[in-house]
């Protein structure tokens, strides 16, 4: 298993052990003596992480004896920053030199390293640095805590005469100074704390430091593995042709000129399609090209995204199952002053990370498994391939490798790909493994979509310009439904259908959101900021629209309608000050604003819009201000949001999945399916509001505020009122304000 060294050569490392109730182990390696931490503690997370309940025991830290702390990540690195996120926690406690940190994934034990938010190893939601915030602290205090005991009984010293600072330990009263490395041994034979104190945010010298990402260097130079790296012995290559339609079946193959072509082994149906297997990928993808289906397109969905888009806003009409209601809605719409009804269109999305999904398993001859994979749910992962080959869950040793991207599309509920790759391993012969990498096309063409979603919102104005009345219907697929996670469901909603719409933080009067759950044989799937992708869209649209129409500036129309210890104020107070400061609006241009509050942390927003020689926008510039608490590091937060916001400009200005009149996805690569290009990046600015509040997570909440400020500021640049994305589909069939 790898470990990530900052501005060094590759190391050997030390293989990763399992980690037993009630006891600490050190093992002899190559490396030699290591430690490493049993926590008899449990943790509470921060508060939206299930704050009462106990961990069981784990163990996260192990120190060589050439002084190098190792971190074991329970979550999945994708880019994100997990590995450097995570081992400061540790180092900061622990009082290590940065230098000494190193990371590598955890093996796959969900007793140790479950995910509080869900109980299942894995990560999701910005949850990562936000359920292990106190965990991995206190794996690093009470690693210390063993040291500092190894060295006082050592010395012959109290305790509180040892300190440690930057990886050395000392005794105040001599000069007696040892590594981590070397009192390893002597702490591996102490009882582990049974509790540890950690330090106050004062105290931070690590914490909230731009500190170098451990994994830059690796990635840099090549060295780092992920998946598509992954090469063993009898290893196979295989390529699989999906339905063209979803819901689609084979009814029959002829596969005589692919078997024909020099290097293929084998072709084989699974449920998920006809596989090739060859000698190499290129073989396995030629030989797919050559393949004769016939397709059994009883159950398939043969509809056009226009006629799933017309259901939907049929369905849209009327209100849903209520999700959130306060008010007199009727009577409130019925005796406003002025009534304005707005149609949002939102067509299906795909997540295109820039590796697809890929994955290597072999069946070993005693049953054991290995399984490589850039997995986000492990503990799916491993039970799913255990269920398809007929062993246990513990048979199966899951790698978890480094993920080229992700934005939702690796966090498979039903764990679809390695059910489709461990049915292809389950045809070859035992000790054969088989690698399989989907092509571009089998990625975009292959569904588990951003759902496509319609929301109708009928807001009124009371006599003072007042928002009286605010009623939302949603209607669209159900993400959690059929999954492992189906129990979120309350009563009928889906929480990832309605969030961000159903919990508004402005005052006002009279308030209705409801869902029409819709079902079809798309496949879909969380998709960055997920559910706030659309709500945040609509609500900041519609409520600066209100605005407006009562001659309310949008800043202080927001301020207004917010509490006064709503951290949005601070956020939109901040990103105010920066458009202030950069100076005043370029001629031709507008500007707009928007604030959301996703997964915790609060973002806002001021765009900076203008027209291209297309007629369409042009987004020059993006000001942005982050609550995410505590900010571990500075840096990578920054990294984060303008990531979310360059991600969420793509989505809005052209990025769409269509399905034809026959049910055919249209788009099959980056040809035709075109995320944000650099040229259309803007200049991003990025403030971090500082508080002493638990940190929160910033994979996804850059996304939601980046589509409601273009689209409010193009439209107090033309006029126009976008309610159907993507804006370039849509520029000549927009709302026009009167």
């Amino acid at each position: 298993m790898k470990s990530f060294i900052p501005n060094a050569s590759k190391k050997e490392t030390i293989k990763t052990t399992i980690f037993q109730p009630n006891r600490r182990q050190f093992i002899k390696g190559s490396l030699g003596l290591v430690v490493a931490l049993y926590l008899p503690f449990g943790n509470k997370g921060n508060a939206q992480q299930n704050a009462d309940k106990q961990i069981m025991p784990n163990a996260f830290v192990r120190i060589a004896p050439d002084n190098t702390v190792t971190v074991l990540i329970k979550h999945l690195e994708m880019g994100q920053g997990a590995f450097t996120g995570l081992a400061t926690l540790v180092a900061e406690e622990l009082e290590a030199d940065w230098s000494q940190m190193r990371a590598e994934h955890a093996p796959v034990i969900t007793a140790l390293y479950k995910n509080f938010a869900f109980g299942i190893q894995g990560v999701g939601g910005s949850t990562g640095l936000a359920n292990s915030y106190e965990q991995m602290r206190k794996a690093g205090a009470g690693m210390k805590a063993m040291l500092v005991a190894a060295a006082a009984k050592k010395w012959d010293a109290p305790e509180s005469d040892i300190e440690v600072k930057k990886g050395v330990i000392s005794h105040k009263g001599t000069a007696n100074t040892a590594t981590f490395g070397e009192l390893a041994q002597a702490a591996s034979a102490l009882d582990p704390p049974k509790d540890v104190t950690l330090k106050p945010t004062a105290e931070f010298t690590l914490i909230g430091t731009n500190l170098p990402k451990l994994d830059t260097q690796a990635k840099a130079s090549g060295e780092a593995v992920f998946t598509q790296d992954i090469y063993v012995d009898n290893m196979r290559y295989a390529a699989i042709a999906h339905s063209p339609l979803f819901g689609g079946s084979v009814k029959s193959f002829n596969a005589d000129k692919t078997k024909a072509l020099k290097g293929v082994i084998d072709v084989v149906q699974v449920p998920s399609g006809v596989v090739v297997i060859a000698e190499s990928t290129y073989v396995a993808l030629r030989g797919r090209d050559e393949l004769d289906i016939q397709w059994d397109n009883a159950k398939a969905e043969t509809r056009s995204t226009q006629q799933i888009m017309a259901e939907y806003l049929k369905q849209a009409q009327e209100p849903g199952i209520v999700a959130h209601e306060h008010g007199d809605i009727a009577t409130a719409i019925e005796s406003a002053e002025q009534t304005f009804t707005v149609e949002y269109e939102f067509p299906y999305l795909a997540h295109t990370p820039m590796e697809t999904l890929d994955g290597v398993i072999r069946v070993n001859k005693d049953n054991t498994v290995d399984a490589w994979m850039g997995s986000q749910l492990q503990t799916v992962d491993q039970g799913t391939i255990a269920g398809v080959l007929g062993v246990k869950p513990e048979q199966v040793n899951l790698m978890t490798q480094l993920g080229g991207g992700s934005f939702g599309r690796r966090a498979q509920p039903d764990s679809g790909f390695a059910a489709e790759l461990a049915q292809i391993v389950k045809t070859q012969p035992k000790g054969t493994a088989v690698k399989l990498i989907w092509s571009r096309e089998n990625d975009v063409k292959g569904g588990r979509y951003r759902p496509l979603t319609v929301h109708k919102i009928i807001g009124s104005l009371d006599k003072d310009g007042n928002i009286s009345a605010w009623q939302q219907t949603i209607a669209t697929q159900s993400i959690m439904a059929g999954s492992p996670f189906a129990e979120a469901i309350k009563n009928g909603i889906d929480p990832t259908s309605i969030e961000g719409a159903s919990d508004l933080p402005y005052n006002l009067a009279s308030r209705q959101t409801s869902l029409h759950t819709m079902t079809n044989p798309v496949p879909i799937l969380w998709w960055r900021s997920v559910g706030h992708t659309h709500t945040g869209y609509t609500v900041e649209t519609m409520l600066d629209f209100l605005l407006q129409k009562a001659n309310k500036e949008p800043l202080a129309g927001r301020l207004a309608l917010l509490p006064e210890k709503a951290r949005e104020r601070a956020v939109l107070q901040a990103v105010a000050k920066m458009a202030e400061k950069s100076g005043p609006t370029a001629k031709g241009s507008a500007r707009g604003l928007a604030v959301h509050k996703s997964f915790g942390t609060y973002v806002a927003q001021i765009a900076e819009v203008t027209k291209n020689k297309e007629g369409l926008p042009k987004v020059t510039n993006v000001w942005c201000a982050v609550d995410c608490g505590i900010a571990v590091n500075p840096n990578i937060v920054r990294a984060q949001i303008e990531g979310g916001i360059g991600f969420g400009l793509g989505a809005i200005l052209q990025e769409e999945l269509t399905l034809s009149n026959t049910g055919h996805v249209e788009q099959s690569n980056f040809d035709t399916y075109k995320p944000l290009r650099i040229y259309d990046m803007p200049a991003v600015e990025i403030e971090i509001v500082i508080t002493d509040n638990p940190p929160t997570g910033v994979g996804e909440p850059g996304v939601p505020p980046l589509g409601p400020a273009v689209a409010n500021a193009w439209r107090r640049l033309t006029g126009q009122m976008v309610t159907r994305l993507p804006f370039s589909k849509s520029i000549n069939n927009t709302m026009a304000e009167v």
